[in-house]
């Protein structure tokens, strides 16, 4: 254990990140959750991957923008294709996500089999290097993730079908390269798991508690432990997730919300 690792310099950068993506992550993951499609970020999140692998496959440097573009086309004809089969076969939209996610991991590692680095980068992708962001990458997604909260304000209750999914993949595109598809997939499910039950601002704010509480956490505990960041935030956002249910005022809301169901089921 050391606290030499609290460099400012580097987690600083690293948490900001953290709440650049949380500022979509938050309320998108709770329409996920109402649509009952979970995995859909993480299939998302892994077509994404999928087009940064290919872009540098093709010889293209990493950190260039074509990889962003590539990222974004791959994530947003993947959003298209489950958006069409959401229409067509709503009855199996998951199983076909999580075919989609099972094809873009494979499609990654046909990728990366001949690459002397192909499993580093694919542990980047996984995990993610959000120490290392660029004052650059956080600019883009900086004003990507404003433009996109505006759009999802915008359309409020109207955000469905094709939008939604364009927005998502969008979304998921800025963060991925960020923080890694495991923390993408984290930062959407578990503010918004942890809060359901509740409703309108209030469930805002907890949701968005948890998630900061969860990177800052785990940012401290990462470099005071010198333990991997990425894996560290999942586990202490998970963990933050579970300490909000002691709140009167979240007890209460997955009370009310049990009592609910059960006069439903009642009724039926």
């Amino acid at each position: 254990m050391s606290w030499e690792g609290l460099d400012v310099s580097i987690l600083g950068p690293a948490c900001l990140a953290g709440l650049i993506v949380l500022t979509t992550h938050v309320p998108l993951g709770m329409r996920v959750l109402a649509r009952g499609i979970i995995f859909i970020d993480l299939a998302i999140a892994q077509i994404a991957a999928l087009g940064v692998i290919l872009a540098q496959f093709f010889g293209m440097d990493e950190h260039a923008f074509v990889v962003q573009i590539a990222a974004a086309i791959a994530a947003l004809l993947g959003a298209s294709l489950l958006s069409a089969t959401d229409k067509r076969w709503p009855e199996y939209q998951e199983p076909l996500i999580g075919t989609a996610f099972v094809l873009a991991a494979s499609g990654a590692l046909l990728l990366l089999a001949n690459n002397p680095h192909g499993g580093e980068h694919l542990k980047n992708l996984l995990v993610g290097q959000i120490l290392w962001v660029s004052p650059s990458q956080l600019w883009t997604a900086a004003i990507g993730s404003a433009a996109l909260l505006a759009v999802i304000a915008w359309r409020s209750g109207r955000l469905i079908g094709l939008s939604f999914y364009a927005v998502f993949a969008l979304a998921i595109t800025i963060s991925v390269q960020l923080i890694g598809v495991y923390l993408v997939f984290t930062s959407l499910i578990v503010p918004a798991l942890a809060t359901t039950g509740m409703r309108g601002k209030t469930r805002l704010f907890i949701a968005y508690s948890i998630g900061i509480c969860g990177y800052v956490s785990g940012l401290i505990f990462s470099a005071v432990f010198d333990l991997p960041s990425g894996a560290m935030i999942v586990w202490t956002l998970a963990a933050c997730g579970l300490i909000a249910q002691a709140l009167p005022l979240v007890r209460r809301s997955h009370r009310a919300q049990t009592e609910i169901r059960t006069r439903a089921e009642n009724q039926a």
